[in-house]
C-alpha cells in the first residue's frame, strides 16, 4: 500500500516534468551543448563512482543525465540539487530538502538551505563530479553559487570536477554594476557584473584563474564545451531555467526587473507571466491590473498575494540589450511611498549600495550607466583571458 501511495506522489511530483520533458526537449537546431558531446567524457567516468550536480534542465535528447549515465553503466553515486530542487520544481527561496531519486534510489543531497557547501562526509564515494546545469547568465542567479562551493569542495577532497557547458542566452550582454565585495552573498559572490558574459565553464575558468577559491588545494577541472555556438548567437532555452523563468521573453528581462525583489514592487511571481510584468496595489503605477495568487511548483507565497495590483505589462516588449534599469527607475518616480520603496536586499542584488541612493538622488539614467563604466571595462579586460567562445 505505501509503495504504491509513494508511487502515485512521484507521479503528481514528476508529471509536469515529465510533460516538459517530452514537449521542450529536443536541442536547437545546429547547436551542441557539452552534455551531448558523451564521447568526450563518458569513457572517462568508466569504472569510477560519480556524483552529479544537476537538476531538471540537465537533459540529452528528452532523457535525464542522470538516467543517460545509468543507461551507459557509470555508477553515480549521489545527486546534489540547487535552489528549485533536483526536479527544479521548488519555490524561490524554499529549503530544499535530503531525499532519494525514486526513480534511480540514489540519495539526493541539498545545496540549499542550510547546507550551501558539501561537507566532507557528503564527498565521499565519489572519485569524479559532473556538473550540468543550464545558467542565465546573471550574477544572481544562484546556481553559479552551488557551482563555486562545489569546486570548493572538490579541490578540498582532490575529486576531479568536470563541467558540461551549456550557451549563456544573455552571453553576448556584458553590464551593470559590478560586485563589491562588501556585499557578497548567496546571490552575488564574485566581482562580476550583473550580466557578465560567460558560460558557466568560462566563469568557473576565471574562479580558478583569478584564485577566488576558498581552498588551500588546486582543483582539477575540465570542461566540455558547447559546440557551433558564439557569444553572439541568439539561444533559446528549451527547458525552462527555473519556475518562474518559462520563456525567452522572461529570461531577457529577468536581469533588470530581478532588482524589484529589492523593493514593493511584484516581477510577476504569482502570474503566469512572471519577469514579464511588474506592479503594485498602487494604481500610479500603471494601466496594467494582474492579482499574484499561490502557485506551489513557482511561487507558495507570492509578494501580494490575492491583491490587485496595477503596473506594466512587458510581454510584448523589445528585449534589451543592456541592463535595463529603466523599469526601476520609473517604479520609484510612480511610487507613493518612496521611505518604503527599498529593501536591503537591493544591496545584495545590485552589489552595491551606489544604485539606491542614486535612484532615491534622482540621478540620470545615462549618469548611473556611466559610474559603472571603469570597473565593467577592467572587468571586460580581464574576461578576455577565459572566453572560450568567440564574441
Amino acid at each position: 500500500m505505501t509503495s504504491s501511495i509513494t508511487k502515485y506522489i512521484n507521479l503528481l511530483l514528476f508529471a509536469p516534468l515529465l510533460m516538459c520533458l517530452s514537449c521542450y526537449g529536443k536541442r536547437q537546431e545546429g547547436v551542441i551543448v557539452g552534455a551531448e558531446r558523451m564521447k568526450e567524457y563518458i569513457p572517462e567516468l568508466k569504472s569510477k563512482k560519480v556524483g552529479l550536480l544537476v537538476n531538471h534542465t540537465s537533459v540529452i535528447n528528452s532523457i535525464h543525465l542522470l538516467d543517460t549515465l545509468i543507461s551507459q553503466n557509470i555508477q553515480v553515486t549521489k545527486v546534489f540539487a540547487p535552489e528549485h530542487g533536483f526536479r527544479g520544481q521548488i519555490s524561490n527561496g524554499e529549503i530544499v530538502k535530503n531525499g532519494i531519486d525514486l526513480k534511480s534510489g540514489i540519495p539526493i543531497i541539498s545545496l540549499y538551505g542550510k547546507n550551501k557547501k558539501p561537507s566532507k562526509e557528503q564527498m565521499k564515494n565519489i572519485d569524479i563530479l559532473v556538473f550540468d546545469i543550464q545558467d542565465v547568465g546573471t550574477r544572481f542567479y544562484t546556481y553559479i553559487s552551488s557551482m563555486h562551493y562545489m569546486m570548493e569542495a572538490c579541490a578540498d577532497n582532490q575529486i576531479k570536477m568536470i563541467i558540461l557547458d551549456r550557451p549563456n542566452p544573455n552571453g553576448h550582454i556584458i553590464d551593470g554594476p559590478v560586485l563589491d565585495m562588501k556585499y557578497k552573498s548567496f546571490v552575488g559572490m564574485h566581482p562580476i557584473p550583473v550580466l557578465h558574459g560567460l558560460t558557466v565553464g568560462e566563469l568557473a575558468k576565471m574562479i580558478i584563474g583569478e584564485e577566488w577559491l576558498n581552498s588551500k588545494s588546486k582543483l582539477n577541472l575540465e570542461i566540455v564545451p558547447s559546440k557551433n555556438w558564439t557569444h553572439s548567437t541568439p539561444y533559446t532555452i528549451v527547458i525552462p531555467p527555473s519556475p518562474n523563468l518559462p520563456n525567452d521573453q522572461a529570461i531577457s528581462l529577468y536581469p533588470g526587473l530581478c532588482f524589484f525583489e529589492g523593493t514593493k514592487i511584484s516581477a510577476g511571481r504569482g502570474t503566469d507571466f512572471p519577469f514579464q510584468i511588474y506592479g503594485a496595489p498602487y494604481p500610479s503605477l500603471g494601466s496594467f491590473e494582474f492579482t499574484p495568487t499561490s502557485k506551489p511548483f513557482a511561487a507558495k507565497y507570492p509578494k501580494f498575494e490575492n491583491q490587485k495590483c496595477y503596473g506594466v505589462d512587458l510581454r510584448n516588449a523589445s528585449k534589451p540589450n543592456s541592463l535595463d534599469i529603466s523599469h526601476l527607475i520609473k517604479a520609484y518616480k510612480a511610487f507613493p511611498d518612496k521611505n518604503i520603496f527599498f529593501n536591503n536586499f537591493i544591496q545584495n542584488l545590485a552589489g552595491t549600495d551606489q544604485l539606491k541612493t542614486q535612484i532615491i538622488d534622482q540621478i540620470p539614467e545615462n549618469e548611473i550607466r556611466n559610474s559603472w563604466a571603469k570597473e565593467l571595462n577592467q572587468y571586460r579586460e580581464m574576461r578576455k583571458k577565459y572566453i572560450i567562445y568567440q564574441d
